[in-house]
């Protein structure tokens, strides 16, 4: 689903300051349906990660690879075609202000063209899938931090992505709420979705005891695959 090969990303200076190297000789692959946690404190490299996912950067060298295109031959017109196929959550929600709960996602499918009939279909149950049945009429000045990023959540599903990307899920909501929605994203996972949350709480990867790939300086300096529960067969 995601393969990076040797990749290596430079912001380069503007001759009063020196280039910044910020991604270095990365290799991995994450596959269909795997829930991963990409760890690493500020400044580690983590966001340039997402952005070539996105491909709002590219690599300077080597390859991404997502939903089996090659990022770097990929035509400018194809982006938005292969950004549909990510589900994004973002840290700080992006909401729009003056938009309801359902009109926040319905518009994430407006705005790629889906007919209202579908659009009518589909968000109430998103909404009911990530327990905000009874908030689509709320603005996101009336809807808890946690409740606001459930709406974010709903917003990635609606077109049934088979990639969801979490940036920082938890960093803008309550210690208590933050298991609620790793929870859910487990839950999504569970039927076949893939999971990458982006994140800099080590503790809540340990809680969840997933594949962790861990980022330093630009480089991956650990890839540590869940350890099996005893008792659980082979």
């Amino acid at each position: 689903m995601i393969r990076f090969e040797g990749v290596k990303k430079v912001y380069p200076g503007n001759g009063k300051t020196p280039d910044i190297l910020a991604l270095n000789d990365v290799n991995l692959h994450i596959r269909k349906g795997e829930f991963v946690f990409v760890l690493g404190h500020s400044g580690a490299g983590k966001s340039t990660f997402l952005k070539l996912i996105l491909r709002e950067e590219e690599a300077t060298e080597g390859r991404v690879i997502v939903n089996g295109r090659d990022l770097s031959t990929i035509k400018q017109r194809d982006i938005p075609y292969l950004r549909r196929g990510l589900g994004v959550v973002f840290q700080d929600f992006r909401l729009i202000p003056t938009m309801t709960a359902y009109e926040n996602v319905a518009f994430a499918m407006r705005v790629t063209n889906i007919p209202e009939r579908q659009i009518k279909r589909r968000v109430p149950y998103v909404l009911n899938l990530v327990g905000l049945t009874g908030k689509a009429r709320s603005y996101p000045s009336e809807l808890s931090g946690g409740e606001q990023q459930r709406v974010a959540l709903a917003r990635a599903l609606v077109h049934s992505p088979p990639i969801i990307i979490a940036d920082e899920p938890t960093g803008n909501i309550d210690p208590e709420l933050s298991v609620e929605i790793m929870e859910l994203l487990q839950a999504i996972n569970s039927v076949g979705t893939t999971v990458v949350v982006v994140t800099h709480e080590r503790a809540l990867a340990r809680h969840f005891n997933k594949r962790t790939i861990m980022i330093d300086h630009g480089e991956v300096v650990n890839d540590a695959r869940p350890k099996r529960k005893r008792g659980v067969d082979e």
